[in-house]
């Protein structure tokens, strides 16, 4: 009790610091959604509300700013299944077709013998049932909702189309240089490297749009439940390449099209507090050769810090994820270090938590459970990576990724002697109007050590971001 009361007070006083330290950038028109922010209309625990009731993004982004990112419904809807070539409800209710929408607990899987036959299989097993030791995250019961049609922002689906066609792979399964100019590079995914397609697309995901600000909680815990480690973080996104929801469009500057700069992201740590000040900066290039540049910045020090690639495979302050696990797999795709074997090991309809348009799911505190859950038959590919570098921390990945959205739902990871070693499912906030995706809840489970992290993540699509707020002298800075 005494260590749960010294935790509180101080995850009391990190708040009001954060609150103190977002004021300054409100005031430079920064316009944000902090935790603390959340916290006032859903908290981290044992709160069903729905986020989206009294909290809007609407009531954060400016009135001029906010018009530009709507668009019209049908509009999407239809470009949108141009590019991709269908509509996933025309898709779905093959396999057990006796699952209907509705309410089922797991003490219904002997009465559903269909939910096996849908769901995925860790899922199903490991996920599926009540809370308690020795992982988080579990859904006792689930509400099964009609799938739904998905879509991208209208100039996103519009930069698709157009460029269908455009993006080449080389005789290696890469993706060539400056062939690839905007949208989803492989809508329609196919041939002989059909599952390097479907992980390009994910890489050139839109999540949160061109900028993007997020401000992520993550709680780390025991195999007895018991919470070990906080890691509070902002996330500066920086889109370089193929912009078409924020001017400048298409390359960013004259830097990034030079040196063909895709991506820049940059994580400022808040918590733990021998990681306060710190802050990393990673940028992506195309060219498939050419490493991408990692930074840390260790406050404590003052000192920059150029990170490797076997650096990439370090724990995330402590939390069961890798540097390469951002959003679920954000490992560069190259012939040159730790290449993969690519491989579709199936392309079918699953039963999984997919995606919200209210916020409405919790976690409980006691249990660790998670809580008033939606799932949707979805089309999915599965693929399957095989590590052929053995220095390599997984031995192989195998990713369920949305045929409709390209969106990477759940993974599995395995270690070197071919046991499952971390897994973990995202399930992510849609806005209807803005034709966007919004990282929100996510858990990532490590099954040799036992260990559990629950995360939330604040969204918000921005038109202030540049630069500063990502390369190196923007690191110095926040770590002062």
């Amino acid at each position: 009790m005494r260590k749960a009361k010294i935790f509180s007070t101080g995850f009391m006083v990190i708040l009001m610091v954060l609150v103190m330290v977002v004021s300054p950038a409100l005031a430079q028109k920064e316009y944000k959604i902090t935790f603390p922010e959340l916290e006032a209309y859903k908290k981290f625990y044992d709160d069903p509300r729905p986020l989206w009731k009294d909290f809007d993004v609407k009531k954060v982004i400016p009135p001029g700013d906010y018009a530009k990112m709507v668009f019209d419904l049908e509009k999407m809807k239809n470009r949108w299944a141009e590019a991709v070539g269908f509509r996933s409800p025309d898709i779905v209710g093959k396999i057990a077709p006796e699952i209907k929408p509705g309410t089922y607990s797991y003490k219904d899987k002997e009465k559903y013998p269909g939910l096996k036959e849908l769901m995925i299989p860790d899922l199903y097993n490991n996920w599926f049932k009540a809370g308690g030791p020795p992982h988080g995250g579990c859904f006792p019961e689930i509400k099964v909702v009609p799938t739904r049609q998905y879509y991208m922002a209208l100039p996103i689906s519009e930069a698709t189309v157009k460029n269908k066609g455009t993006a080449k792979l080389t005789d290696q399964g890469y993706l060539i240089p400056r062939s690839y100019i905007a949208g989803y590079p492989f809508p329609q995914p196919s041939g002989k490297f059909k599952p390097q397609e479907v992980i390009y697309n994910w890489e050139k995901r839109f999540f949160g749009g061109d900028t993007f600000y997020g401000y992520g909680y993550f709680q780390g815990m025991t195999k007895n439940l018991a919470n070990d480690s906080l890691m509070i973080a902002e996330k500066y996104t920086l889109r370089l390449q193929a912009r078409v929801l924020v001017e400048p469009y298409g390359w960013y500057d004259k830097r990034a099209d030079t040196q063909g700069e895709t991506l820049a992201v940059s994580l400022n740590f808040l918590a733990p507090r021998d990681m306060i000040g710190s802050a990393t900066s990673k940028l992506q290039y195309m060219d498939p050769d050419k490493l991408d540049s990692m930074l840390m910045y260790l406050g404590s020090m003052r000192r920059i810090r150029k990170m490797t690639s076997t650096d990439t495979q370090d724990s995330i302050a402590g939390q069961d994820a890798i540097y390469d696990d951002d959003q679920g797999f954000s490992q560069k795709l190259t012939p040159k270090l730790y290449p993969y074997k690519y491989e579709i090991m199936d392309e079918r309809e699953y039963l999984v938590p997919t995606y919200s348009i209210d916020g409405g799911a919790y976690f409980t505190s006691k249990e660790k459970e998670y809580r008033n859950v939606e799932f949707e038959r979805r089309p999915l590919y599965v693929v399957k990576l095989t590590q052929l570098d053995p220095n390599y921390v997984y031995s192989k990945r195998i990713i369920y990724i949305d045929k409709e959205t390209f969106i990477l739902l759940y993974i599995e990871n395995f270690d070197r002697k071919g046991r499952l070693y971390r897994s973990a499912y995202s399930f992510s906030l849609f806005r209807p109007e803005m034709g966007l995706f919004m990282e929100y809840d996510v858990v990532f489970r490590d099954l040799v050590d036992l260990h559990t992290t629950l995360g939330r993540a604040a969204m918000l699509p921005v038109t202030w971001l540049g630069r500063e707020h990502v390369d190196l002298g923007g690191m110095v800075t926040k770590g002062k």
